[in-house]
């Protein structure tokens, strides 16, 4: 039988505690300003993860490391191409990855200044991805670009910035062209509305996606001590891209480590937790994991680290 009159006790003053009130949030208040706002949060949990990872962008600019910025199509479609715009043009992006997708709704921004059809009523009757312009512009676009030995990315950025579209200064690809950051597009074939069409090239995309691959090894190069990598919505494509990129970048010789890398989606997912935030730090570096809506997130991130800069 046991005693409970036995048990032992000890001061909870001499236990370390998690959370203590200096870490609380401050009370809510009128026309407070963003830099009070942000300080404000508690510094607990994902709000300390959200603060480390604006800090860690902020030292990358000052230092001069890179900042490699990859996501998914959704970030484009949420809205967000002002937004990595001005992080381009305030040179704290310093290279952007992206998916077949990616450049498909960045063209139909910059072309009518809309994009995002309706899939499950277009796929009724076989007119999903169909829209002529799109998959004209693009795969003349690489046909031209990758035989001029660029790579699919400034293929396609190029092109726009030749061309005379409405929108195009809200294109992410033109203004990566522009300010010349280098901008990287790795196609799975078959997964994108542009493959459907008989002015696609299989041959070329993969050698211009190629030559994007070693871009990327290149830049992966400059994360070392002090660098960012940040993941938005991609759950395969980019996960796998870097961390072969990583690997052939340690191959090769170069040291690559010591750098932060946080990856943002709506839902936890296993390969990027793995392939982004985990294996690449490894012993050195910080890995992040936020969840949160893209057009939230990703804007108070952007603010966060212009009001530090």
């Amino acid at each position: 039988m046991i005693n409970i009159n036995k048990v032992k006790t000890s001061s909870v003053k001499s236990r370390f505690s998690k959370v203590g009130i200096r870490d609380f949030a401050r009370i809510p208040a009128k026309k407070k300003s963003f830099s009070s706002f942000f300080d404000s949060l508690p510094d607990i949990l994902k709000a300390r993860d959200l603060r480390a990872i604006v800090d860690a962008l902020v030292r990358a600019h000052k230092k001069g490391k890179g900042v490699i910025f990859m996501a998914g199509a959704h970030v484009i479609k949420c809205g967000l191409n002002p937004v990595l715009i001005e992080l381009i043009k305030r040179k704290i992006i310093t290279c952007i990855c992206l998916n077949g997708a990616g450049i498909i709704h960045d063209f139909e921004i910059a072309f009518q200044g809309r994009t995002s059809e309706d899939v499950a009523e277009n796929l009724k009757k076989g007119k999903f991805g169909m829209g002529e312009e799109t998959a004209d512009f693009i795969n003349t676009a690489v046909k031209e670009g990758v035989k001029q030995n660029l790579g699919l990315g400034y293929s396609v950025a190029k092109k726009i910035s030749e061309t005379k579209l409405p929108y195009k200064n809200l294109s992410l690809l033109y203004n990566a062209y522009k300010y010349k950051v280098p901008l990287c597009v790795f196609v799975a074939i078959g997964t994108d509305i542009i493959h459907q069409h008989p002015s696609f090239n299989a041959g070329l995309t993969a050698e211009g996606s190629g030559r994007d691959f070693h871009t990327l090894t290149e830049e992966i190069c400059s994360l070392n001590n002090g660098g960012v990598v940040l993941n938005f919505g991609s759950t395969v494509i980019m996960p796998e891209v870097f961390l072969k990129a990583l690997n052939l970048a340690r191959n090769l010789g170069n040291q690559v480590k010591d750098f932060t890398a946080a990856n943002f989606d709506m839902i936890y997912h296993y390969r990027p937790a793995q392939n982004i935030v985990s294996r690449t730090t490894g012993s050195s570096g910080k890995g992040y994991y936020i969840i949160g809506h893209h057009e939230i997130i990703l804007p108070l991130l952007a603010q966060a680290v212009v009001e530090k800069i």
